[in-house]
């Protein structure tokens, strides 16, 4: 299985994932930043999204763990990629500056186009 992790400005409070599963389309995730830019330095989640720094080996990692009524995946992945990975989405929008990165005008425009 393989992740692909991606972060969107538009939707700046939220970590995309699609998990590729052979031949099947992708199973899609999302979760907060804040959640995983808190697991990156202690445990953090509750309920379907939980990650964890883990110490070991010749590197450090971070466990992800997801939880479904249709399934649970358990993943780890070094932990230095991640930290450096989600230190560029904080350059794309930063902390505390998400609500500015949001269109709401738009978006509120775009949902009552589709309404009427």
């Amino acid at each position: 299985m393989s992740a692909r992790f991606s972060y969107r400005s538009r939707d700046p409070y939220g970590i995309h994932v699609a998990f590729h599963l052979g031949e099947h389309p992708p199973v899609n995730w999302v979760f907060a930043r804040d959640l995983l830019a808190e697991g990156t330095v202690r445990p953090s989640g509750l309920g379907d999204v939980r990650i964890w720094p883990e110490e070991g080996g010749e590197a450090d990692s971070l466990g992800l763990e997801l939880a479904s009524p249709y399934g649970h995946a358990r993943l780890n992945m070094p932990l230095d990629v991640m930290t450096a990975w989600l230190g560029q989405t904080y350059r794309v929008v930063p902390a505390g500056f998400e609500e500015a990165a949001l269109d709401l005008d738009g978006e509120l425009s775009r949902l009552l186009g589709e309404v009427s």
